[in-house]
């Protein structure tokens, strides 16, 4: 785990977060500065700079995190109207924290192009 990774923190319990979902692998927390009422971050526990760094091994892990993802939309009951998965890579996109992640939106109409 980098020291100064904040997501790799949240994982071990050293900085809080309102958790969602825990089990080994994944964590799923409530965005600290959302952009729609519903706004979780789901990360895998091996800490990944960015999605840019996922190779084949990672598949399981990734097809788990959106599975984690879509059981919180099905919970927030916004998976009828749909709700938009995102991953970032880099400043440009809004990448904030090196640590893979993914973030669930929904519960309000999403534009498009994103942006």
């Amino acid at each position: 785990m980098p020291e100064e990774c904040l997501f790799c923190k949240i994982f071990a319990r050293e900085v809080p977060a309102k958790e969602v979902f825990r089990d080994e692998e994944i964590v799923a927390f409530e965005d600290i500065r959302p952009v729609a009422p519903v706004h979780v971050l789901v990360i895998p526990k091996e800490h990944i700079p960015s999605v840019h760094e996922l190779t084949p091994a990672h598949g399981v892990m990734l097809a788990r995190m959106i599975q984690v993802a879509n059981g919180i939309a099905d919970e927030r009951k916004i998976d009828r109207d749909g709700y938009r998965l995102v991953f970032n890579k880099g400043p440009q996109a809004g990448q904030t924290v090196y640590h893979l992640h993914v973030h669930l939106l929904g519960g309000r109409a999403m534009a498009w192009p994103p942006g």
